[in-house]
């Protein structure tokens, strides 16, 4: 090592410095006329020596190697080593919903103000909605009548009985071709029988009209019961002469009564002068109301039918083309009632979202919905459950940022606490500017604190981190695989052979992993108890590149952490 010489010491020409081995060896006779001669060049190479000797000075705990004070000497040393992104933002609300009118009208109710916290659904205002009220009771009606129309086209296409009873017959086919008033069918009434019996007109003038009779079926004998439905007013001779009157019974049908079959009564002791058959009460003959061609047959001969019930469907284009018309005109009015309706919803305004009002523009009185209304806002209501956070990250260190990475918050308004969150979302929509791509990174903050939306906060993202790591400093990894340890570490039993080292020193091959802006993590290739080297200026190079940048000197474009020379070369 060169040393300095107090100012009346003389230096010795027999004797020169040699700045790699640093120790004095014997001039020979012949050097001094050649000192004398090349003094300046001399004299030069010493200053720089000695100034390269108090620059490269060992930092901290590090000692001078024994063979140059070019390197700085230190031990592989266990520590935790996270590495990190920072990044500044902005904190937003976890959702923001800004309320507009849909509606023109005068605001009858806003039962909330600034500041109050509100749920989903919760009615915000209320708007005079009389004049929409009127719209829907007549799209209401328009509706009704619309469906009147279309269950008469419908059943244009069928003929229906209009009585309840028997279809006794049936005058057509399918595929028969029917007009208007022809005849398709009759039905009858069996549901009351009628028996007409001729009674002595001494006896008959004393009945009445609702009399109880008793009505005997022949061949069966069987006795049922039977009313007077009327009474002849004039007398008629019997084919004995005898004067009689008819009287009308009706007879409630059980079942098996028909119109083949026959009986006789007795009222008040006496018997009818005769028996007669069984007639329906009602009959009647039904006939086509359109044109058409009948397409099927609903009922049999035989069948039972009720009031309305269809017997024949008939086809024709005009029915066709009618039902389609009035179907069209139905579903007109369905959709005119629906968006009357829903207009009608719009006169009460509720909160799509839970949160908290933030602002509150319109009042009872106010008259909102004018041309306008797109920029009219009522109210401001922001989700304050979380609040999120977004940073642009630069497409160089995107594909290090993880949905679900823990990140660090810092806000500016809050110097004395740091909050916790976590990256929930990264968007592929990249953003180009200046020749530079960011991605937005979403981080949610759930414990809030004192935090508010509008806030500048910074965010560190813990992207990888290693716990108890065998580590050295950045600036020993030469071309990140390197490492220069003395010769008797136990490590330098898998030295390098093939490289160039100063003397004492040999190169091994290690595995790195998690770096931060000062240490790296080895994960083989050294011991605790090795001793490794690095040059001096290698990690003032590292501090520079920090101040500049370039985070544990990963300069762009160039080796590993700490730069470094080429192995075997370059110190």
């Amino acid at each position: 090592m060169l040393s300095k010489k107090k100012p009346q010491d003389k230096v010795d020409p027999e004797y020169l410095i040699d700045l790699e081995t640093a120790s004095a060896q014997p001039t020979p006779a012949g050097v001094k006329p050649f000192i004398k001669k090349h003094w300046k060049p001399i004299t030069a190479a010493i200053c720089a020596a000695a100034v390269a000797a108090a620059v490269l000075v060992p930092k901290n705990s590090a000692k001078p190697a024994a063979a140059s004070a070019q390197y700085v000497e230190t031990r592989p040393e266990k520590r935790d080593i996270v590495n990190s992104y920072s990044a500044d933002g902005t904190i937003t609300a976890a959702d923001t919903y800004t309320v507009k009118p849909m509606v023109k009208g005068t605001v009858l109710t806003a039962d909330f103000e600034v500041g109050d916290t509100v749920n989903k659904g919760d009615v915000l205002y209320t708007i005079d909605s009389s004049d929409m009220a009127s719209s829907v009771e007549k799209a209401q009606l328009s509706l009704e009548q619309a469906q009147s129309s279309y269950d008469d086209a419908v059943d244009a296409q069928y003929i229906h009985s209009s009585v309840r009873g028997t279809v006794s017959s049936l005058k057509v086919k399918a595929g028969d071709v029917i007009s208007a008033g022809q005849e398709v069918a009759v039905v009858r009434d069996d549901s009351t029988l009628l028996l007409t019996l001729d009674f002595p007109a001494a006896d008959a003038i004393t009945y009445f009209v609702g009399q109880s009779v008793d009505v005997i079926i022949d061949g069966t004998f069987e006795t049922t019961t039977g009313t007077i439905q009327s009474i002849s007013g004039a007398d008629s001779l019997s084919s004995g002469n005898l004067a009689v009157r008819s009287v009308v019974i009706a007879v409630s049908n059980p079942g098996p009564l028909n119109t083949t079959m026959s009986g006789t009564a007795s009222i008040n002791g006496v018997s009818a002068m005769s028996s007669a058959h069984f007639t329906c009460q009602y009959e009647q003959i039904i006939t086509a109301a359109a044109s058409g061609t009948v397409a099927a047959l609903c009922v049999r001969e035989g069948s039972t039918v009720g009031v309305d019930t269809a017997l024949v469907q008939l086809s024709s284009s005009s029915l066709t083309k009618q039902v389609k018309s009035a179907s069209n005109s139905l579903r007109s009015a369905e959709i005119s009632l629906d968006d009357t309706q829903r207009s009608m919803e719009d006169y009460t305004i509720t909160s799509p979202i839970s949160g908290t009002i933030i602002a509150k523009d319109v009042k009872v009185g106010d008259t909102v919905g004018s041309s306008s209304s797109t920029t009219e806002i009522m109210c401001i209501i922001y989700d304050l459950s979380y609040l999120e956070m977004t940073l642009d990250v630069d497409e160089l260190d995107i594909l290090d940022i993880q949905v679900g990475q823990k990140a660090k918050i810092t806000a500016d308004a809050i110097s004395d606490r740091t909050f916790e969150g976590v990256v929930t979302s990264i968007s592929s929509a990249g953003t180009t500017s200046g020749g530079t791509t960011t991605y937005p990174v979403t981080i949610r903050i759930d414990d809030t604190g004192s935090l508010m939306p509008g806030m500048n906060a910074t965010a560190v993202i813990d992207i990888a981190s290693a716990e108890d790591a065998l580590s050295v400093p950045n600036a020993a990894i030469v071309r990140g695989s390197y490492v220069l340890v003395t010769e008797s570490s136990p490590s330098a039993a898998n030295a390098v052979s093939s490289m160039k080292v100063p003397d004492g020193y040999v190169y091994v091959k290690v595995t790195t992993g998690v770096s931060d802006d000062d240490y790296i993590a080895v994960t083989s290739g050294l011991e605790e108890g090795d001793t490794i080297a690095y040059a001096a200026d290698a990690a003032t190079r590292s501090s520079s590149d920090d101040q500049n940048g370039f985070p544990g000197g990963r300069m762009p474009g160039g080796g590993g952490p700490g730069g470094g020379g080429a192995p075997g070369g370059g110190f």
